[in-house]
């Protein structure tokens, strides 16, 4: 008979730059208002990294903060996973830099392309390995900097993007521990990849002065198109669950949901039932972070006290590929 083990939050953390780019900065830089972000997205400021900061420095700080509040010993990692879309470089990937950065080696350490959606993939990646006991520590990142490829001409999208980092320590659960991973549901419709994509750097179209010119390293996106597929992936992904573990949205202490825009938040809330006063925002300081949202808000909450142990969450988020992916977790 196999033995049967479950997974756990055992520590979380997150890092910001220290620059703050307001809303009404970006009047100065593209045809906008604050009173129109602030309309439309929710947004207030965001964060932008330094011209020397790249991805795993702003994951390293997290992750410090992450293996702190787990209480264990950097040595005590036995795999690093960071979703990203904006690492230091295309490879070698930015969880072994990250690796040689906390002085570890010898275990697994890989990136994961999810889009936003790159922490709830990788928090679940590592819920399956701590779950057959391969595992009993995985330090999981969720981390971007977008800014640095963000078309600052489209005032459609440059409004939008921050940087930062969240680290979570995913543990194996003891016997009598009521912290656990409940569930999770993960999907894609790669048939919709085109409407959020950066469409030079890869091999489709690898870099040339033209594409360069073109702004094609950037982020293009059709915002009305996202709108409609994120609130019916994110839904459909929370539903599942639910009903997978015969509750409703009652059962639910707290609702964090991929910080993308403040209307997405509130339409899925909405669309869910949920107690607006259970949704879990932090959008209008840090605006979106793609990947590194949730884990952000996840550490917020749990360090101001809002968010205390035995809460149910039920995380939500959805992104490039088009991916979308739920957890339903016990604090």
């Amino acid at each position: 008979m196999s033995i049967k083990y479950y997974a756990k939050i055992s520590g979380t953390g997150m890092y910001v730059p220290d620059k703050v780019l307001t809303n009404f900065d970006l009047e100065k830089i593209v045809d906008t208002t604050d009173e129109w972000i602030k309309t439309r997205t929710g947004m207030s400021e965001r964060h932008l990294a330094s011209e020397d900061q790249a991805a795993s420095d702003l994951a390293y700080e997290a992750s410090l903060k992450a293996i702190e509040s787990a209480r264990i010993r950097a040595k005590d990692i036995d795999m690093i996973i960071v979703a990203t879309i904006s690492g230091d470089y295309a490879f070698p990937s930015t969880a072994c830099i990250l690796q040689q950065k906390l002085g570890l080696k010898g275990f697994p350490a890989f990136d994961v392309s999810a889009g936003c959606t790159g922490w709830v993939y990788a928090a679940n990646i590592a819920k399956q390995f701590i779950e057959n006991g391969i595992a009993k520590h995985i330090l999981v990142i969720g981390v971007e900097i977008l800014t640095k490829i963000t078309n600052w001409k489209d005032r459609g999208t440059c409004v939008l993007f921050g940087d930062g980092a969240g680290a979570t320590v995913i543990s194996r659960a003891k016997e009598r521990d009521i912290s656990r991973f409940i569930d999770s549901e993960l999907a894609a419709d790669g048939t919709q990849h085109e409407l959020l994509i950066q469409k030079a750097g890869g091999s489709r179209l690898p870099a040339t002065k033209e594409t360069v010119k073109e702004n094609l390293h950037t982020v293009y996106m059709e915002g009305n198109k996202i709108f409609k597929n994120a609130v019916r992936s994110m839904y459909n992904a929370c539903e599942i669950v639910l009903k997978r573990n015969q509750l409703d949205v009652h059962s639910i202490d707290w609702l964090i949901t991929h910080q993308a825009n403040l209307r997405i938040i509130q339409a899925l809330g909405k669309k869910l039932k949920i107690n607006e006063n259970k949704v879990i925002i932090n959008i209008e300081k840090y605006a979106n972070t793609s990947s590194a949202t949730i884990p952000m808000a996840l550490d917020e909450a749990i360090r101001s006290k809002k968010i205390r142990h035995g809460d149910i969450v039920l995380l939500a988020s959805f992104g490039a590929g088009l991916t979308s992916g739920s957890l339903l977790i016990r604090i």
